[in-house]
């Protein structure tokens, strides 16, 4: 375990100020006044009658008037401040080691909650200890009825790799009827709203500052099934979220970080015999992806997809080491929501759009 620490710059946790509770909801922000006035309320106002329960917002060096709308909520909240952004997962990395809790629930700015969604998700929690994370189903705040892009009813990747969600398969996003209503395991779930164990985070190590954001989540929900937890996604408890305001939807820093990010979690997380033929197989579909993208006029992003590689395989032994750190903690290599086929093959190929037609 220590040895992850030290790949991961070592995770410290940090004298906290402020009190322990159970359940610790923490919201990243930068420069985003306009969406804490929007849906930071409803937290407030939807939190449990518990001292069980505290919201903390962490202040990613915001140099707009963020500070000055916080100061106003007064003690409904615990505000912390970094000094310096540099970056999503360093920004939770920094905050978190401030605070003392049971679980923790990071939430993203762009997120609206609905009544009664904490309870739900702790009684899961509190009913089964090898639940080591937890989403709720997330809709899209855009089209009330339909999943969000990345995250619908919990996520999942195929045999190389490739994320996609109970509710969304690439382009096509399904309306919620209710039909991915059960308490399931999943393979990831999504930082839009991702609740696990502060024992658990703080032992893998935490969210992988080298990701900066994009997909890592999903590469500590792998670290995580090779230890051999579960993760859930929790239906009965919802969430409405904007999607890309971190890092736009289809932008040339999305696709670097989609592409680049992606194969760095495969290095650190899959088995041995599986970890040559399917990197060789994912940078073969890249450049085919590469192609395609000229061939739609997307020049600058699909030049991100060259430079994705060139900055995955400059840095290879790193990526090699923080794999051979992990390898010593993991137990197992986890298959429990792993399409064993290929979803690229599924979908364009064979016309499957829904996760339901993949009869799995």
């Amino acid at each position: 375990m220590a040895n992850i620490a030290a790949e991961s710059e070592r995770y410290v946790k940090a004298t906290s100020p402020f009190p322990k509770v159970k359940v610790a909801i923490a919201l990243l922000c930068y420069n985003n006044r306009d969406l804490l006035e929007q849906f930071l309320p409803e937290v407030i106002d939807h939190m449990p009658d518990s001292r069980d329960y505290a919201i903390f917002v962490i202040d990613n060096a915001s140099t707009d008037s963020t500070q000055e709308y916080l100061r106003s909520l007064g003690d409904q909240i615990n505000t912390i401040t970094i000094e310096v952004n540099k970056g999503f997962t360093n920004g939770y990395k920094l905050g978190l080691a401030q605070i003392e809790a049971e679980i923790f629930c990071l939430l993203s700015s762009d997120v609206q909650i609905s009544k009664n969604w904490l309870e739900p998700v702790v009684e899961l929690f509190d009913n089964d200890p090898k639940v080591a994370v937890i989403q709720p189903k997330i809709r899209s705040w855009h089209e009330k009825d339909s999943f969000e892009y990345a995250g619908g009813s919990g996520g999942f990747i195929d045999t190389l790799g490739y994320p996609f969600c109970r509710g969304r398969i690439f382009y096509d996003t399904e309306k919620d009827t209710g039909q991915y209503d059960d308490v399931r395991e999943i393979f990831w779930a999504s930082g839009a709203c991702f609740f696990i164990r502060t024992k658990v985070y703080d032992e893998s190590g935490g969210l992988d500052d080298d990701f900066y954001a994009h997909m890592e989540e999903i590469d500590l929900c792998w670290r995580i099934k090779n230890r051999g937890f579960k993760i859930l996604v929790c239906p009965s408890s919802m969430v409405y979220h904007i999607g890309g305001a971190v890092i736009a939807y289809g932008s040339p820093e999305k696709t670097f970080r989609n592409h680049r990010n992606n194969l760095i979690m495969m290095v650190k997380n899959l088995p041995s015999n599986e970890l040559f033929p399917k990197i060789f197989a994912r940078l073969v579909l890249d450049a085919l992806a590469f192609i395609n993208m000229i061939r739609r006029g997307q020049i600058k992003a699909s030049f991100s997809i060259i430079s994705a590689h060139w900055s995955f395989l400059l840095n290879i032994r790193k990526w090699l080491n923080k794999r051979k750190a992990l390898s010593e903690w993991a137990v197992s290599y986890s298959r429990t929501g792993i399409y064993p086929k290929s979803i690229i093959k599924a979908y364009f190929l064979d016309g499957k759009k829904k996760f339901s037609d993949l009869n799995w």
